[in-house]
């Protein structure tokens, strides 16, 4: 379970997100500018719900307890190159 709630209205946004699986809990503070999430989202989905669809995308390659807890969304194209092309497979579809 991946839950997002946002911390911040300012640029960039905040979020504090919880993901909860088999193997406990952790805890994140993520930030994402406005213009990245425009990006991200191509104007579709909530900043929320991009920030959920990339903790999917980071589960999918690593352990929760590998997810650095705190990171603004933009580096996670350092890690995994692939991310912002991959990404819209992670939104729910409408």
């Amino acid at each position: 379970m991946i839950k997002v709630e946002r911390a911040s209205e300012g640029d960039p946004l905040e979020f504090e997100v919880i993901v909860r699986a088999g193997n406990g809990e952790t805890r994140h503070h993520v930030t994402m500018g406005r213009d990245i999430c425009e990006r991200l989202t191509m104007g579709t989905h909530t900043p929320e719900g991009c920030i959920e669809a990339a903790f999917k995308f980071l589960l999918d390659r690593e352990p929760q307890r590998s997810i650095l807890q705190r990171f603004d969304i933009a580096v996670i194209s350092r890690y995994f190159p692939e991310f912002e092309r991959e990404l819209p497979r992670y939104f729910p579809q409408s």
